[in-house]
């Protein structure tokens, strides 16, 4: 049991180095567009399209990652696209124009897609082994190397001006994590526990059930994006809140959500993953009601939290659930994730623009709402009890 528990921990370990490694790729360079913006003398609307082809890159590259899933297998994808994502910084640093910049961020995009399936795809693959939930801290993690990246950002700011020294260091950590992460992540064998997926040629038509895992985390991307994007203008136009209180909404969110998935984990495997996503899905909607209807400053950041602390554990069930359809079915639900997150603060910006900002986090609620009915038709099967079964095998 001793050595069960152990082998878990260093996979556990292992895995939650891609996602802080991930985190950390994408907040290097988001922490220094305006750096970029002025070396490549963009405008705002070209700014935007080279953000828009990072998104897009991600969204299209469900064909690509599912095909590589299969080949390569998770464990091989995870390593060579975390070093390709960590080589990628050194690119853009370098990038002569903004033509290249854009294609480095379009396969910036392609990078991050296949990453994300991977290492989610290992995440599911060691709760099934092992019997034990952990989907919900790795998650936390991301927001942990997008932390570090932020506070490497600001002290290399500090130091030099120079964008390619601080992705050069930034780099060099990426593939440090990969490298560190690659030696105790799961191997196909080790995966056979998880449920596999047949044999096909080519892509086959998604079950019903995929596209329903597709749609919650759709509405659920589109929640939390729209949250991040939207939550400071809110609070100032809106809750009248003061230039200095403005930022504390997406920080009330931000923090609400690190700290419920470091414990959501105990949640799932207390009351399971189809409550903890339904429950939280309403709770979400429920509290930004509650704080559009009341108005105010204060309002806010309760509705604001309740947002963080209801979405929280909604992306890392719904991958877990996707996991245990196939690679297959995990790609084109990583990819459907992020078109929600790359649409759904624009089509906020459309409504609010033809309406108001209120209405416009009314349909944030809605989203937030119509992840609960999504999993109602989703089967949330237990994460397999197998540790007395591992134990015994190696004994």
């Amino acid at each position: 049991m001793l050595r069960v528990r152990d082998d878990f921990r260093r996979t556990q370990t292992a895995i939650a180095a891609l996602f802080c490694a991930l985190g950390f790729q994408y907040a290097t360079w988001a922490a220094r567009l305006p750096a970029l913006k002025s070396r490549l003398d963009l405008s705002e609307a070209e700014l935007g399209l080279l953000l828009m082809a990072c998104g897009v890159g991600a969204a299209v590259s469900f064909p690509l990652v599912a095909v590589l899933t299969r080949r390569w297998g998770s464990r091989r994808l995870a390593f060579v696209s975390a070093v390709f994502l960590g080589l990628l910084l050194l690119a853009l640093a370098v990038a002569p124009n903004y033509p290249v910049a854009l294609l480095i961020m379009c396969a910036d995009g392609v990078g991050v897609g296949c990453l994300n399936v991977a290492m989610n795809a290992q995440g599911a693959a060691l709760e099934s082994r092992y019997g034990r939930t952990a989907m919900a801290k790795l998650h936390a993690t991301f927001s942990g190397g997008s932390l570090g990246a932020a506070l490497l950002a600001s002290g290399t700011s500090a130091l030099t001006s120079s964008v390619a020294a601080h992705f050069g260091v930034a780099a060099v950590l990426v593939l440090l994590l990969a490298m560190f992460a690659h030696p105790a992540l799961l191997t196909d064998d080790q995966q056979a526990a998880a449920p596999r997926e047949k044999k096909r040629r080519g892509l086959a038509l998604p079950a019903a059930v995929t596209l329903w895992m597709g749609l919650a985390m759709v509405f659920g991307t589109v929640a939390e994006g729209s949250m991040n994007d939207w939550s400071a203008l809110y609070m100032k136009d809106v809750a009248d809140a003061s230039s200095r209180v403005a930022p504390l909404g997406i920080a009330v969110v931000s923090v609400m959500m690190v700290l419920a998935r470091l414990f959501a984990d105990g949640w799932r495997t207390r009351w399971g993953d189809g409550r903890v996503v339904r429950a939280g899905s309403v709770l979400a909607a429920a509290g930004l009601a509650f704080a559009l209807l009341l108005g105010g400053v204060a309002p806010a950041l309760i509705g604001f939290a309740c947002m963080g602390l209801g979405l929280a554990a909604v992306t890392p069930c719904v991958y877990v659930a996707a996991a245990r359809q196939g690679s297959q079915a995990l790609a084109l639900v990583a990819a459907m994730g992020t078109t929600g997150l790359l649409a759904g603060p624009p089509v906020i910006g459309f409504i609010a623009s033809g309406s108001s900002l209120v209405r416009g986090m009314a349909a944030v609620a809605v989203s937030a709402l119509l992840v609960s009915c999504c999993a109602l038709r989703i089967d949330w099967t237990p994460v397999t009890r197998a540790v007395d079964e591992q134990a015994t095998a190696t004994t």
